[in-house]
């Protein structure tokens, strides 16, 4: 059994996490062996912080098997990229198919984590990432119903607030959904989340106590038992 922690236990760093750092945890946390997809924006990132030794392999939604980091300089061709369009690198036995075999790994629980952004993330696991619902808004799903729905884990990569200093992660979505219960982990700038039926649990924080981060949040709390990482 894994001993329990209070709050004063949890803060981790003495600041909040920039992108390089969260996408540095979020690789660290998967584990190894695991067939994964990172979703557009942030969670990018991760693929420049897997190491050879955790055996991943890499799916992209446009059709590719065995992505290696970013491209950078003359490694850059513009015929590879993932679905984001930023230039990627192959990594040895690297395959290429359709897009509708890609799909079909996606939804046929092949891949064991996703890794994507969100809008809002409910206290329960719902996740809401492809449309803010404004008018002018343009909708935008792609493959994250299919990767939400599909995949065994799915992880968040966003910052707690809005730019009006809002949580992200609230009671219940507002935004249209992208799938029911889907989302296990949280990953922002300011703490790592656990959802489940049971609520919201904090396995650390980054520049902030315990009792700060429930300040932010409008969602009730609890300190995660400790784990070994």
């Amino acid at each position: 059994m894994s001993p329990q922690t209070t709050g004063q236990d949890l803060q981790t760093s003495d600041k909040p996490l920039g992108r390089d750092d969260l996408a540095r945890l979020v690789a660290k946390d998967i584990a190894p062996g695991s067939f994964v997809n990172l979703g557009i924006g942030q969670p990018t990132l991760v693929s420049n912080y897997l190491l050879p030794e955790q055996d991943i392999t890499l799916h992209t939604e446009n059709g590719m098997l065995g992505m290696g980091p970013e491209a950078v300089g003359d490694e850059i061709d513009g015929d590879l990229i993932n679905a984001g369009k930023i230039p990627v690198t192959e990594l040895p036995g690297a395959s290429y198919f359709h897009h509708a075999d890609s799909f079909a790994i996606m939804r046929g629980g092949h891949l064991d984590i996703c890794v994507l952004g969100a809008f809002q993330v409910s206290a329960t696991g719902d996740l809401a990432n492809w449309h803010t619902g404004a008018p002018d808004a343009i909708p935008a799903v792609g493959g994250a119903m299919d990767l939400a729905t599909g995949a065994k884990d799915v992880f968040v990569m966003m910052t707690l607030l809005t730019r009006e200093g809002a949580s992200k992660i609230v009671e219940t979505c507002t935004y249209p959904l992208t799938g029911i219960g889907c989302v296990t982990r949280v990953y922002t700038d300011k703490a790592v989340f656990l959802t489940g039926p049971d609520g919201v649990s904090v396995r650390e924080t980054f520049g902030c106590t315990f009792e700060e981060l429930q300040e932010l949040v409008p969602v009730p709390l609890k300190a995660a038992p400790a784990v070994e990482r």
